[in-house]
């Protein structure tokens, strides 16, 4: 049975009641008999597996890759065309 959180509109008390999902919402309070409303909270989230953390899939922007050293013509290479033929 799932476990509810409640709160007393009287005298402000919060308190947990395990309610089947067929009864009713309302409920009263143990110590000043007053009406409860059911409470709501937040769900925790939980991520499972890789790409949730910051440092996951992150480049160094300040360093150059590999990729840019290789293809990257600085203009200071003479390539000799004539003795090509």
């Amino acid at each position: 049975m799932p476990l509810y959180e409640y709160k007393c509109e009287k005298c402000c008390l919060r308190f947990e009641l395990k309610r089947r999902f067929s009864e009713d919402g309302g409920a009263c309070c143990p110590r000043c008999h007053g009406k409860a409303r059911r409470l709501f909270s937040p769900v925790p989230i939980i991520f499972k597996g890789s790409g949730f953390y910051v440092t996951e899939g992150r480049k160094d922007h300040n360093r150059q890759s590999d990729k840019d050293k290789v293809g990257k013509d600085d203009g200071n290479e003479k390539w000799d065309t004539a003795s090509s033929e």
